[in-house]
């Protein structure tokens, strides 16, 4: 399957409890950290999501 290469480029600090818990269901807990993801639906909802926190590639 294709992967995805995400980098979380904003700050969880005064957002929603959702967004983090979804930034940590990413992978996500740093700034500038950068997981590869297997590309599902699940994974793009999530994207979607807290899209504005994040850089995606691939």
């Amino acid at each position: 399957m294709a992967t995805i290469k995400i980098t979380q480029t904003g700050s969880p600090i005064r957002r929603t409890s959702d967004q983090r818990a979804t930034l940590v269901g990413l992978g996500l807990n740093k700034m500038h950290k950068t997981v590869e993801l297997t590309d599902t639906p699940e994974v793009r909802g999530m994207i979607r999501k807290v899209a504005h926190m994040l850089s995606v590639e691939g």
